[in-house]
Formats: C-alpha cells, structure tokens, sequence
C-alpha cells in the first residue's frame, strides 16, 4: 500500500513559522514521524512539500495509478486551490485534508476550505497529531475498501 503526503506552501516553514500556532516540531520530524508510522502499518510512504501548486498537482497525477490514498495538507492553497481541488476530485483513491490548527477557530477567512469538499474528510487541530490519526484512518479505509473487494 502506498500513501502520498503532500505538503503545501510555507509548511517547510513548520519549526520556525509562528510557532505559537503551529509548535516547533519541523517538517522533517513529522515526515519522520509519519515514515515510522507507515513502516509499524507495512505502508509505503511518498512525501511531497512545495511551495508550488502545480507541483502538487504534478505529484498526484505521477501516483494517480500506483497509490491508494493521500494526505493533503493545502497550506494556503486550503481557501483558493481550486486546480488541487480539481485534481483531488479525479484521483481513484481517498484523500484525507490535513491541517496542523484548527482552521474553524482562526482568522474567518481561514475557516472555509475549497478543497474539503473534494476529500474524504479532514483531520485538524492537533498539531503533528494530525497528520498521524488522518494516516492511521487512511490505512483502515484503504484496508477495509480491499477486504470488500475481495469478499
């Protein structure tokens, strides 16, 4: 099974970037976290961080056809992303959006996500804790979609 995580723009910021919001855990720890997670649930892990959306875009069209789900954590891009929204939507797998705060509870303009309705559900407000129980749900969902299939 192979997951994509697809970070978006700033996030390579995370450690530095208002860490009163954020924390001061870094990228690389949560892609490292994230790596032992995969490795504990037999999951193969593709990770993506771009300050670019069609970057983004890019990543998912190169996996469409050899991953069975993703994490998106559209950054910015969460209120006016609409090409990922559209590249969300055509891929064959479930996506889960990802964000480190609670957009609801933040500026209003933040609390309203284009790219919710084209994922499987959000995960958010947990600090690095969310991209680990939306990885962990992926998993299951990807797991219990074989289990149908197969019976």
């Amino acid at each position: 099974m192979k997951i994509l995580v697809l970070h978006g723009p700033n996030l390579n910021l995370f450690g530095r970037r208002e860490p009163h919001i954020y924390g001061t855990t870094t990228l690389a720890e949560i892609d490292a976290r994230i790596a032992a997670l995969a490795a504990e649930l037999v999951a193969e892990v593709d990770t993506l961080q771009s300050n670019h959306e069609g970057a983004l875009i890019d990543f998912l069209h190169l996996h469409m056809d050899r991953a069975q789900g993703a994490l998106v954590n559209p950054a910015g891009l969460t209120q006016h992303g609409v090409p990922l929204h559209d590249a969300i939507k055509a891929m064959p797998f479930p996506v889960i959006e990802v964000h480190m705060s609670n957009i609801a509870a933040r500026e209003t303009w933040r609390a309203h996500s284009i790219i919710s309705p084209a994922v499987r559900g959000t995960v958010q407000g947990l600090g690095p804790q969310s991209y680990l129980a939306a990885f962990r749900a992926l998993v299951e969902i990807v797991r219990d979609a074989g289990r149908k299939a197969a019976a």
